[in-house]
């Protein structure tokens, strides 16, 4: 396990709308763009093997570079593969969030920040629990959900599932919007993550009116 004094304080970010990563989750990429392959390269050639996914924020038409979020979470490359034609598939495994100072300007190809790790000293630590889960609630609201988005599961692996590997695979695999993405990276605990998430579910449900929507 990596500890806080591991963490560096800089780490190069991967700006890709709606891709979440969350501590102790893994994220499968798939990096073909030179910069991205730069950064990939770099970052095996550190002790850390940080990479940092955030959000960018949405910016007036005709900007040429985007904002970013103030935070993310960095992910420690454990696995990859190469496809014939140079392409990359990546895995990162969730470390810890981070909260941005200021961006690194030039040098590189790719974006990097400095960044401060203190507020997020739990996710270094063991799995959280969420003492109020009702599984059996949750799962019939996720249900309904899938069956309006013609989604499918394994139901059997839900339901053997610890609840911080449910929430936060869910959060990471449900189609949100970024904000609401970046609303559950943000929570600061997972029972909040798991409030937020059926907070989701439900408005979706609802076709992000006030109405239900028959089943």
């Amino acid at each position: 396990m990596m500890k806080s004094a591991d963490l560096p304080e800089t780490i190069p970010v991967f700006p890709l709308p709606g891709a979440l990563l969350l501590p102790r989750a893994r994220l499968p990429l798939h990096l073909f763009e030179p910069r991205y392959l730069q950064m990939l390269e770099d970052a095996m050639k550190t002790k850390h093997r940080l990479i940092g996914m955030i959000q960018p924020r949405d910016m007036p038409a005709g900007s040429t570079e985007k904002r970013l979020h103030a935070i993310g979470c960095a992910g420690r490359l454990t696995g990859f593969s190469e496809t014939e034609d140079g392409r990359y598939m990546i895995t990162l495994s969730g470390i810890s969030r981070f909260r941005v100072k200021d961006e690194v300007q030039g040098f590189t190809p790719y974006r990097r920040c400095n960044v401060e790790w203190s507020a997020f000293a739990r996710d270094l630590g063991p799995t959280e629990d969420d003492r109020h889960f009702d599984r059996e609630v949750f799962l019939k609201l996720l249900g309904r959900y899938f069956a309006a988005m013609e989604m499918s599961t394994d139901w059997g692996s839900l339901n053997d599932a610890d609840p911080e590997l449910l929430i936060n695979s869910l959060s990471m695999l449900c189609p949100f919007d970024p904000e609401d993405k970046q609303a559950l990276l943000e929570a600061p605990s997972l029972t909040t993550r798991r409030e937020t998430l059926v907070t989701l579910l439900e408005f979706a449900l609802r076709g992000g009116t006030g109405e239900e929507v028959m089943q």
